[in-house]
């Protein structure tokens, strides 16, 4: 692919994008079309995401198979109080996939999206996530995103970056579009 030669990494790093300002996703999918430059497998968890998003095909299809990427949540939108078993068990099921997936040879970046709001939602437990950023094995880059990233996961990782709010066209009626928002 292009003209890089594959990269490696000794140590490898915990990378937080959180904030309420549009952007956490994007930084996640840019690294990822960084690291396929350079030959590295990246494998993707969206949690809370079952629904039809743009990158799905391109990731899935486009990139040579160097991104797997999984999706664990229904197509409707979680909220507080109306959170069913199966979007626990959807979460569960995530949860052991980035396990196998961060611990396999193959995958050097492993992106826990919207990870911080299913934990807010009490969909993934705090500390199996936190024991994940300290066990993560050598070599291996772990990116979690997503709103209301607990002050544990902030703390215990060595890159954070908030995506801040100043204005959005969504608080004048305009819905996702295809291509720029899903």
């Amino acid at each position: 692919m292009g003209g890089f030669k594959k990269e490696t990494f000794s140590k490898g790093y915990v990378q937080v994008y959180t904030g309420n300002g549009k952007g956490k996703t994007t930084a996640a999918l840019g690294l990822t079309l960084r690291a396929v430059a350079h030959g590295m497998k990246v494998y993707i968890a969206q949690f809370l995401k079952g629904q039809d998003y743009g990158e799905l095909y391109v990731l899935r299809e486009r990139m040579g198979g160097l991104v797997a990427i999984e999706q664990f949540g229904t197509p409707r939108f979680v909220k507080t109080g109306q959170i069913s078993d199966e979007d626990y068990e959807l979460a569960k099921k995530g949860l052991e996939r980035v396990k196998e997936a961060l611990f396999r040879e193959d995958y050097k970046i492993v992106i826990m999206e919207e990870a911080n709001v299913a934990m807010y939602l009490g969909l993934l437990d705090k500390k199996e996530v936190l024991e994940l950023m300290e066990n993560k094995p050598e070599g291996k880059e772990l990116i979690l995103t997503g709103r209301y990233a607990p002050e544990e996961v902030i703390e215990a990782a060595d890159l954070v970056t908030e995506m801040r709010e100043v204005k959005h066209y969504y608080q004048k009626g305009v819905m996702a579009r295809p291509g720029i928002e899903k």
